[in-house]
Parts: structure tokens; sequence; C-alpha cells
């Protein structure tokens, strides 16, 4: 069968595709790739729909062998590539021949880089979907939410292509530029106090190093939340502001219900960034309209033909 043997898995690499939906009225996260554009681009440069499987590196530390030839594509974090000790080039497809070793090195910049297969990864999908989510046992290679790890076979790859193929730079992000990311305000933001709900867009705010894929959590002078005496439906972007008045953003592992206060949401197209950043980064947040959000949404969805 043609694929990919892992030699190496690193400290954290899960299969994803582009999530589990349709059960979040039974309390299961969608889960899904961390950072949707990168791993859109990966499954691009291959031919596939952007819905495809494919490998979630976080940091790196991944070396894998092709069992056969195939053809593969790595995009997201600025992670040193080399086949058999010879370079490549990230945000890229390139060709590996039978026994070939692709070494992936710890992340330069970024946190998670995105590897697909030409017809996406393959394995059994659980609810719909392969998409491995750890905290609720569903999803990855084994059906059971269990991460990458030596010897598991990555299948997948039949396919070919005449020459190598680059995303052009203007569209590769660079994840060293300071973050402003852009928030739609809603939810509970008319509960808030005016100079609270002001103070959140005027303040710099830090990367917690708890943050994980359930959520980011910021770390600043804190707000101060309304009340709210009942839990209600939430969405990845989601700004809640706990008690602590130190806001946590939802991510592609969030739980399905909430009862925090609600200040609005971050741009789903900005979320990919916020997953590249590291923990202690500074990030600033800036209001954005609905109709702006919803226009560029759908010129993403016509490119990647999602």
């Amino acid at each position: 069968m043609s694929g990919l043997r892992v030699i190496k898995p690193g400290p954290l690499s899960l299969l994803q595709d582009a999530g589990r939906f349709g059960w979040q009225h039974l309390g299961v996260s969608p889960a899904g790739p961390m950072d949707p554009q990168a791993a859109a681009w990966a499954n691009r440069l291959l031919g596939n729909p952007c819905s495809s499987a494919v490998l979630e590196i976080a940091l790196g530390g991944v070396e894998l062998e092709a069992e056969e030839a195939l053809w593969v594509a790595f995009t997201g974090a600025d992670m040193p590539l080399n086949v058999d000790g010879e370079l490549r080039l990230n945000w890229s497809r390139f060709h590996l021949e039978a026994g070939q070793r692709l070494q992936i090195g710890f992340a330069r910049s970024g946190q998670r880089g995105y590897l697909a297969l030409v017809g996406g990864i393959q394995a059994e999908p659980v609810l719909g979907s392969v998409a491995c989510q750890l905290r609720e046992g569903l999803g990855g290679l084994d059906g059971e939410g269990t991460r990458l790890a030596e010897d598991d076979l990555l299948a997948g790859g039949d396919g070919d292509f005449p020459r190598g193929a680059s995303v052009p730079w203007p569209w590769q992000p660079d994840y060293r530029a300071a973050q402003s990311l852009r928030v739609m305000l809603g939810g509970d933001a008319a509960s808030f106090d005016e100079a609270q709900a002001r103070a959140f867009f005027e303040r710099p705010w830090q990367i917690s190093p708890q943050s994980d894929r359930m959520g980011v959590r910021l770390e600043g002078d804190p707000l101060v939340a309304p009340q709210r005496q009942w839990s209600q439906g939430v969405v990845s972007g989601a700004i809640q502001v706990p008690p602590d008045g130190q806001p946590i953003i939802l991510m592609a592992d969030r739980q399905t219900m909430g009862g925090y206060p609600i200040l609005g949401w971050v741009h789903p197209l900005d979320l990919g960034r916020l997953a590249q950043c590291p923990a202690n980064q500074n990030l600033r947040f800036i209001v954005m309209s609905l109709e702006d959000a919803q226009s560029e949404l759908r010129e993403f969805y016509r490119f990647f033909g999602r």
C-alpha cells in the first residue's frame, strides 16, 4: 500500500479533516485543523478537496519513510524540510521515491505544519470524520483519538504530477509578524460596561502557556464581565470572559456549551494565524463588521471549493 511509515511521530501529530459536524447537540466537539487555511493550501497543491484528511504536526520533530514513490505537500509553520539530507521548500509539493525519508525539523516560526497526500490520508471515519480528538477519544488512524505513533502508516498518495509546485509567496503568511486579530462584536457584548468592552481592544494581551487545541487563554489587565445565569451553545472563535477577567478564545477542540459571557467572535480566517502564535506572544484585537467577515469567507470557500 502506498503511504508514509512513521519513524518519529513528533510531540503531537494528529490526523485532521474539515471536522466532525452534526453532533454538537450531543456534546461532540467538531475538532478539525487549527489552521484551516494552511490545511486547505496543502490539499490544493495536490488537487484534493479542501476537506481531505491531512496530518497536523505541532512544533515538528517528525520523520517519515515512503513505502512507495509518491507526492506530498507541506504548508504551515516554518519547519525545515529535507529528503535524505536534501532541502525541500515549505508551502510546496514534492516527490518522494520509495525508501526515501522526509525529515521535518522543529518550527522556526509558527506552531503547526500540515502534511497532505494525494487523495487525502486514508482512515476509517468516526461519526462522519477522521478528525482526531484526544479528549473525546474519537478519530485518528485507529478511530480512538490516538496521536501519531512510531510505525504507524499514513496511507494514501496514489497520483502523479509532471513537476513540483509552490504556493505563490504573497499567499504565504509571515508568522513572525505582530498579530492584530479581527473581532465581530456580539453575543453578550451589549451587557458589558462600555469601558470594559472598549478596554479589550485598547489593551495588549499575551498568550498564556496554558493554551491548547481547546482554547487560547489570554493574559493581561483583567476585564470585568457581566454575570450570566445560563449556558448556551458556542462556536470556534468565541471570546469568553470568565470571572477572573482573562479572556479565552475557543478553538477547534472547544466544548459545545459555555456559561461565560461572550464578547464577540474572532474572524474564522484569523483563527489560523492565532493557532500559529507561540506562548507569550503579544496580540491586539480590532473590530470588524459581520458583513465584511461573510464576504471574505465566501471568497475563501469559492477559491478552495468548499
